[in-house]
């Protein structure tokens, strides 16, 4: 009997499990290692920020997709790896062997501890964040009151912009009464710089309409503690300890390296995608490509047990990427490509809502996500 161990509840790991249901493979024992039953799905995380969806609508229902694929669901954490004898440790204490391995356990952060009176929100990870925003929206200092809030985004890219709107619109709307201040903190020259120009601008737009102070070139300190009562941070990706302790083979910045089959370069046994993985030439953290990464890594853990060839991954040299404005619009991204307005949230809506009707299998009593309207979006 093989083991095929599937850690972390990512989007081609929701690939690898939907497609287990269809056609599982004989002589296979499956186990999923997830922090949760459900699982965020990041596309849609910032509509849930701002309030414009519930959390169960925006997840995958991982324990949903495991039992129709009879997968053993463990709800836990990864904390170290043994590739030589081929075994994980995890948060609880528990070991667990395997034949195979694969790994879709996205990026963390390492935010600055919190100072009296300010609270810390990580973007990252996923996993995490629903008890943390929780925990803001429940927070006396942020929810009652009416001495004005300030709430500080650090990070240029597309999470700094998305989650620091959709706090903002999210308090704004609590409290309509009170004043809530924004400012964003970028160490780089630009906003969004992986993506079209004309998408930053249309940021800078809507970040300007939100009132929201810019500072570009700059960091954050300790001392900018006392101006700020809610810190979102959303720097770049960081790898998660262990996998610079486990003996794979990473890249400068801690991440697995893979190869074109995106398995280790170190242990072939030993598959990666999505954020924790590191192409030979490093790619964007964005999760687009851990959903095309999906059906090639599904298709080679088949490979890997027997069942067809391997397949090559042949990543995108542009990926579509849609933000949300947390107004009742969205910009859009590709190439040098860019557009803004409510289409585009209604297009974002259409598309998100698509992927996660894929894994919704047929008995589920998951519904289809149905957003509430935004202040000032229209049919």
């Amino acid at each position: 009997m093989k083991r095929l161990l599937l850690v972390g509840a990512g989007h081609a790991h929701a690939q690898v499990l939907r497609d287990w249901v269809d056609a599982p493979v004989p002589g296979c024992e499956l186990t999923v290692v997830s922090p949760s039953a459900l699982a965020p799905y990041s596309g849609m995380v910032p509509g849930w920020l701002a309030g414009h969806y519930r959390f169960d609508q925006v997840c995958i229902d991982f324990e949903a997709l495991a039992a129709a694929a009879g997968a053993q669901l463990v709800i836990d954490e990864l904390a170290s790896l043994d590739p030589k004898r081929r075994r994980v440790g995890l948060r609880s204490g528990a070991v667990l062997d395997y034949d195979l391995l694969s790994l879709n356990v996205g990026s963390t952060l390492t935010p600055p501890a919190p100072q009296p009176g300010m609270r810390v929100l990580s973007m990252r990870p996923l996993g995490e964040l629903r008890l943390a925003w929780e925990a803001v929206l429940s927070d006396p200092m942020l929810s009652t009151g009416d001495r004005p809030l300030s709430i500080v985004a650090v990070g240029g890219g597309a999470a700094g912009v998305e989650s620091l709107l959709a706090a903002l619109a999210r308090l704004r709307g609590l409290q309509p009464g009170r004043t809530v201040q924004g400012r964003l903190i970028s160490r780089g020259q630009t906003l969004l710089p992986d993506m079209a120009p004309g998408a930053a601008r249309a940021a800078h737009a809507a970040l300007a309409a939100a009132g929201v102070t810019v500072q570009l070139d700059s960091r954050w300190a300790d001392n900018e503690a006392a101006r700020c009562d809610l810190l979102l941070w959303a720097t770049g990706a960081e790898a998660h300890a262990w996998q610079s302790e486990g003996g794979l083979a990473v890249g400068e910045r801690g991440f697995i390296r893979i190869d074109e089959h995106l398995r280790s370069v170190s242990h072939p046994q030993v598959y990666a995608v999505g954020d924790c993985a590191e192409w030979a030439t490093p790619l964007p953290k964005a999760g687009v490509f851990a959903v095309r990464m999906g059906p090639v890594l599904s298709h080679n853990l088949r490979a890997a047990l027997s069942v067809g060839v391997p397949r090559a991954y042949a990543p995108q040299r542009r990926f579509l990427a849609l933000l949300s404005t947390a107004d009742g619009r969205a910009i859009a991204s590709w190439g040098r490509w860019s557009a803004q307005g409510r289409w585009v949230w209604r297009w974002k809506d259409h598309i998100d809502r698509g992927f996660l009707q894929r894994f919704v299998l047929a008995h589920s009593s998951q519904s289809t996500p149905t957003p509430r309207p935004l202040p000032g979006d229209t049919a």
